[in-house]
């Protein structure tokens, strides 16, 4: 194992984190806010890499895909929370699980209907297509590297919009006390719909930038919306920074993991048991860490209202 294998891990690790981060934040500003667990979340991430996919080969335009991507994705959770979601609210929660349970079931069988079965491929744009030269001579992909900056740049776009704007001042009163800005005078139904399309662009988003890496295919969200409840439980509901660190201790625990356990195990075993086991133990450390955290800190990390 060399140094650079080594770094080369962490970045990968990171930009799982952002990925993870795209998926954890519309999640926990969604149960933030409007208390609604949302399994259909993974399925906007899915419409995402579709529809990015199928304009950028019909266009030949990456960037017009990206931007297809969030304009579907975000259309699509606006016209899902008025039509299903807005019914949800005051139910409880086994009830909002079915439902969107439910809606997984339609969009995985609306998205076939469409697309058809088949996995989708995209590429990334030209200029990105190869690898660059990292200080100490490491070649990274600038693919890679480029979902790693755009994700921070989203992660520092949506604190200022959290913590700096008048919808972010809302979304934070709504998270402390809907009843109260409601009788405020403010539009409740028109601030759940906004915060719900946000977070449905974001999945979409994280879904369009995955679609370079691997083949967009019909249940492709489900995988990350596991992780990404991981993420927003290790960070603290309703906290768009407990999502953020989280997002990327979790990418970061899952990559080297997977990268340092069957190289640790092959001293005690053979070579492919020790992937074998390696790679089934690296899949546990994220939940054992998430049982740690909560352990010690039963809010998350940095829980919204503390």
């Amino acid at each position: 194992m060399t140094v650079a294998l080594f770094l080369e891990q962490i970045l990968n690790g990171l930009q799982l984190g952002v990925m993870l981060f795209l998926m954890a934040a519309g999640l926990t500003l969604i149960f933030g806010v409007m208390g609604l667990i949302n399994l259909a979340h993974g399925s906007l991430f899915m419409i995402g890499g579709f529809v990015c996919a199928a304009v950028a080969a019909w266009t030949g335009s990456f960037w017009l895909g990206l931007i297809a991507s969030l304009i579907a994705a975000a259309a699509a959770g606006a016209l899902v929370e008025i039509a299903v979601i807005r019914r949800l609210y005051d139910r409880d929660h086994l009830d909002q699980v079915l439902a969107t349970f439910a809606l997984v079931l339609m969009f995985s069988e609306a998205v076939r209907f469409v697309f058809g079965s088949f996995p989708l491929y995209l590429d990334p744009p030209v200029f990105l297509a190869g690898p660059v030269m990292l200080p100490g001579d490491l070649p990274y992909p600038a693919y890679r590297l480029a979902i790693i900056i755009a994700g921070l740049v989203v992660a520092a776009g949506l604190g200022l919009l959290i913590s700096k704007t008048r919808l972010g001042m809302q979304i934070r009163a709504g998270e402390a006390d809907r009843e109260m800005i409601a009788a405020l005078g403010v539009d409740i139904r028109f601030l759940y719909t906004v915060v719900f399309a946000l977070g449905a662009a974001l999945a979409g988003f994280a879904g369009a930038l995955i679609g370079a890496i691997q083949s967009v295919q019909i249940g492709m969200g489900e995988p990350v919306l596991i992780l990404a409840f991981v993420v927003i439980v290790i960070g603290g509901i309703g906290s768009i920074r407990g999502a953020l660190v989280a997002a990327l201790i979790v990418g970061l625990v899952d990559t080297l993991g997977r990268f340092l356990l069957p190289t640790l195990l092959s001293g005690a075993m053979e070579a492919s048991a020790a992937r074998g086991v390696g790679s089934a133990l690296a899949s546990m450390l994220i939940y054992l860490l998430m049982a740690v955290v909560l352990v010690f800190k039963p809010r998350g990390l940095f829980p919204a209202n503390a």
